[in-house]
C-alpha cells in the first residue's frame, strides 16, 4: 500500500487533467463545489462550469438538456441528493431516453463521519443499479478514480460514480497486471479457500482481511469490483467455482447493491455460500469516521470473520 487520499480529491484533480483533452466536458454542481472538489475546475474552466444551487433536481434535467445537444456533463452533490433526491429527474431525463450523462455521488457511505445519518447514504449504489441501462462504478481508491473518469468520458450512455469523503489508501497504483476496464473485476490476489469480493473502500478491507487470513493459514481471493453494474459476471463464476464461498464488502447497505448483484448472479447460475458484508440494513449514526467504520464492523478484522464464517457454510 501507498499513500492515501480520498477518492473525491482524486476525482477533482482528473476532472483538470483531463478538460483539455475532452472539450465536450462540463461540470454542473449544486452549490458544494469545496466539497465535491470541482472547485478547482470551476477556477481552471468557469465557461464550462454551472453553479446550479441547491437544487439538485433543477441540475439533473439542465445536464439532460445539455447531454442532448452533444456535451458530457458530469453532475456533482453529495450521494444522498444525487441518488435520492433527484432520482426522479435521473431516471427519467436522463436513463429513460439513454442520454451520455455522468451523475456523481460525493460523500458515499458510513465514512462521511460526523454528518450523520441523513448524509451517510447507505441506499446509493442500490436506486441506481434498479435504473434500467445505468451504469454503476465505485473506485476503491485514487488511482482507480483516475482510470474511472476518462473511462466514463469515452463511455456513451447515462452512469453513476460514486465518491467517498475520507482518505483510502492506494492500493491499485504500480500493481502488476492491473488493467481497469468498466464492467471488468480485478483480481488484486490469488486464492484458493474463499473468496473477497470489494468495492470502495471494501477493497482495502478486503486486501486486509486476506492477511489476517493468511496468518491462519487461509487463503483468500481478492477481488475489486469497481463497476457494480454490469456486473461482471464471468469472473464471479469462476470465483465461486474456484474458491467454492463468496464474501461481499461494502460501505453500503447489505440490501441491493454488490452483495445484491453477485447473490442474484449466484443464486441461478452457480449456487455457493454468499454472506454479504455491509451495513445491515440500519441507518448510520454521527461519530468519527474510523469509529463509524468499527461500529458497523467495516473492519479487515470484521472482514475476516466473514470469511471464516463462509468456509464453514460450504464444509
Amino acid at each position: 500500500m501507498s499513500d492515501k487520499k480520498a477518492t473525491r480529491a482524486a476525482y477533482g484533480e482528473a476532472l483538470c487533467e483531463l478538460a483539455a483533452k475532452y472539450p465536450q466536458l462540463v461540470v454542473l454542481d449544486a452549490d458544494l463545489s469545496a466539497a465535491t472538489m470541482t472547485k478547482s475546475f470551476a477556477a481552471a474552466y468557469p465557461d464550462r462550469f454551472f453553479n446550479c444551487g441547491i437544487a439538485e433536481a433543477n441540475m439533473t434535467a439542465i445536464a439532460a438538456g445539455m447531454a442532448s445537444c452533444g456535451l458530457k456533463p458530469f453532475t456533482n452533490t453529495f450521494a444522498v441528493f444525487a441518488a435520492g433526491r433527484a432520482y426522479e429527474q435521473v431516471r427519467n431525463s436522463i436513463a429513460y431516453p439513454h442520454l451520455n450523462v455522468v451523475v456523481v455521488g460525493s460523500h458515499g457511505g458510513v465514512s462521511v463521519g460526523e454528518d450523520g445519518a441523513t448524509h451517510q447514504m447507505i441506499e446509493d449504489l442500490a436506486l441506481m443499479r434498479s435504473i434500467p441501462g445505468m451504469t454503476v462504478v465505485n473506485p476503491c481508491d485514487a488511482n482507480e478514480m483516475r482510470l474511472a473518469v476518462e473511462a466514463l468520458l469515452n463511455y456513451d450512455g447515462p452512469a453513476y460514480l460514486r465518491l467517498g469523503r475520507s482518505p483510502v489508501e492506494v492500493v491499485t497504483g504500480g500493481r502488476d497486471g492491473y488493467e481497469f476496464k468498466l464492467g471488468k473485476g480485478v483480481v488484486l490476489r490469488d486464492g484458493s479457500d474463499v473468496t473477497i469480493a470489494a468495492t470502495g473502500l471494501g477493497v482495502q478491507l478486503a486486501l486486509g482481511a486476506s492477511d489476517i487470513l493468511a496468518s491462519e493459514g487461509i487463503s483468500a481471493q481478492v477481488i475489486d469490483i469497481h463497476t457494480i453494474k454490469p456486473l461482471d459476471n464471468e469472473l464471479i463464476i469462476r470465483a465461486a467455482r474456484d474458491t467454492g464461498c463468496i464474501v461481499t464488502v461494502e460501505e453500503h447497505n447489505v440490501i441491493g447493491g454488490l452483495g445484491g448483484a453477485v447473490a442474484e448472479l449466484l443464486s441461478s447460475e452457480y449456487p455457493v455460500p454468499v454472506i454479504r458484508h455491509g451495513v445491515n440494513d440500519t441507518f448510520g449514526r454521527s461519530g468519527k469516521a474510523s469509529e463509524v467504520l468499527e461500529y458497523y464492523k467495516l473492519t479487515a478484522q470484521d472482514v475476516a470473520g466473514s470469511a471464516r464464517a463462509a468456509i464453514q457454510k460450504k464444509s
